[in-house]
């Protein structure tokens, strides 16, 4: 079963320890990942948690969803499954070609 819990709403200047030290008083924690954008390498706002077990993630939903940090109030429930955006659509965009001589 999945131990993955996605963590939204978070301030933007909310650090991976103080998730830490809250999410370990619902259990063992396995990883902890802040999602930053690329382009700014600022905080999105979200994150996700991992839990060792099943039953220590349900706990962290039940203390911590709607709990406040920061002075917002944090989104806490089960990750979903990364969705499959569809084919590739290739790197660069489309085409243009090489250069070609003229003579």
């Amino acid at each position: 079963m999945e131990s993955k819990l996605y963590v939204g709403n978070l301030s933007y200047n909310v650090t991976e320890e103080q998730l830490r030290e809250l999410f370990s008083q619902a259990g063992t924690i396995k990883e902890i990942a802040l999602i930053m954008d690329r382009d700014t390498q600022r905080p999105k706002g979200f994150g996700f948690v991992e839990m060792t077990t099943q039953v220590e993630a349900q706990k962290a939903i039940e203390m911590f969803n709607e709990h406040e940090l920061n002075g917002r109030r944090m989104t806490v429930n089960m990750a979903r499954p990364k969705e499959d955006r569809g084919g590739s659509r290739g790197g660069y965009g489309g085409g243009g070609g090489g250069r070609r001589n003229r003579y």
